[in-house]
């Protein structure tokens, strides 16, 4: 009898192996060929794992994790909306302007598309309701949907991918608009996801920090990030995180991704600025985690380090991934640029902003009337 239920728990932990490294979400897995040409490349990678530029650890302690779990369960006063938030429909026309200035249409969180000289740019491709494995047990979109289904996006001449985390990276919506994509650019190891979910190999080019590529004449850059990776919970770093530089020959445009603060933003300001814009991330902060996610004074500084003129905050207005309210950061980061004499623009999600003319498309849209 014993032997029968051992029998039944072996079997029941060898389904939810196979199942646990089949599920397509979790992405794909670097072979030792991949592991080894990384090596050998430098980049920080140490064989298993990828590391910053500064020590920068990850880890919460045991007794605020749980008090950070504890406080994201009660919930609290206005950590999301009451209601779903406006996000304009976007339709072809706002993509087929042919003034030739450079735009930028955000679609919450850190997902927007890029109008810059004759090219189109979509950067961390996240159209999905949730940012997590199982949809259905994450937090949902604060519009409900995005202001475009992938289906709809226009043809892309590139996708850009700051990091494997799914706030950044949605299987559904690679799944949906792959086939638009005529290339991605995406740092190191994280190609392995892409082909997993059918994406040709040809058409990815994966970067170490510094590498550059071309797009016609766009220059791409893959520029350091203090964060961390991984989609499987015991993958952390397996795979590079990273920055982007868009730069052309009349527009320049950063792109943060995930970063604490640190000093690899004075150097991307040196080597590849000064940026027409720059596209900070300001949300989902915590003291506990401030190693890999700015506080949003620091997002102002760090706009200051890589001398750009415009700012304009994203990581916010879609998901609650901390603790603060969902308002608190932008709130505090127009505070804060105000305090600098920064720049910033606060277009609404699906709005189109153009670059050289922000104050048109900019807004206090999250305010609630008196």
């Amino acid at each position: 009898m014993y032997m029968w239920w051992i029998l039944i728990i072996v079997g029941l932990i060898a389904a939810a192996y196979v199942w646990f490294r089949s599920y397509p979400a979790f992405g794909g897995r670097l072979s030792r060929t991949e592991r080894r040409a990384f090596a050998a490349r430098g980049d920080g990678y140490s064989g298993r794992k990828f590391n910053n530029l500064i020590p920068t650890s990850t880890a919460v302690s045991p007794a605020s994790m749980a008090d950070a779990a504890k406080q994201y369960l009660k919930g609290g006063a206005n950590r999301r909306p009451a209601a779903a938030i406006p996000a304009d429909p976007v339709h072809p026309g706002e993509w087929a302007d042919t003034s030739g200035q450079a735009r930028v249409i955000w679609f919450g969180h850190s997902t927007f598309l890029l109008f810059i000289e004759g090219k189109t740019i979509l950067v961390d491709p996240m159209l999905g309701a949730s940012p997590s494995p199982f949809p259905a047990i994450g937090g949902r979109r604060y519009s409900g949907r995005p202001p475009i289904e992938a289906e709809q996006l226009p043809p892309l001449d590139a996708v850009l991918i700051s990091h494997d985390h799914y706030d950044h990276l949605d299987y559904g919506t690679i799944k949906r608009m792959k086939d638009k994509a005529a290339r991605f650019f995406v740092p190191l190891g994280v190609k392995a996801h892409l082909i997993r979910w059918g994406v040709a190999p040809d058409k990815i080019e994966e970067l170490g920090w510094w590498d550059t590529a071309s797009l016609d004449e766009l220059q791409l850059a893959c520029t350091p990030a203090r964060h961390f990776s991984g989609r499987r919970g015991f993958d952390q770093n397996a795979t590079l995180w990273c920055s982007w530089v868009v730069k052309g020959r009349s527009t320049n445009i950063f792109c943060s991704g995930d970063s604490g603060y640190g000093p690899h933003f004075k150097a991307i300001g040196e080597r590849f600025g000064p940026f027409d814009a720059a596209l900070m991330e300001c949300g989902q902060y915590d003291k506990n985690w401030e190693a890999i996610h700015m506080m949003p004074g620091q997002t102002v500084q760090a706009f200051l380090d890589v001398q750009a003129k415009l700012l304009i905050p994203i990581h916010w207005g879609a998901f609650t991934l901390a603790l603060h309210e969902w308002t608190d950061p932008v709130e505090r980061v127009l505070e804060a640029a105000k305090r600098e004499g920064a720049a910033i623009a606060t277009p609404r999600i699906g709005q189109t902003l153009a670059i050289d003319a922000p104050e048109k498309s900019s807004s206090y849209w999250w305010r609630q009337p008196e």
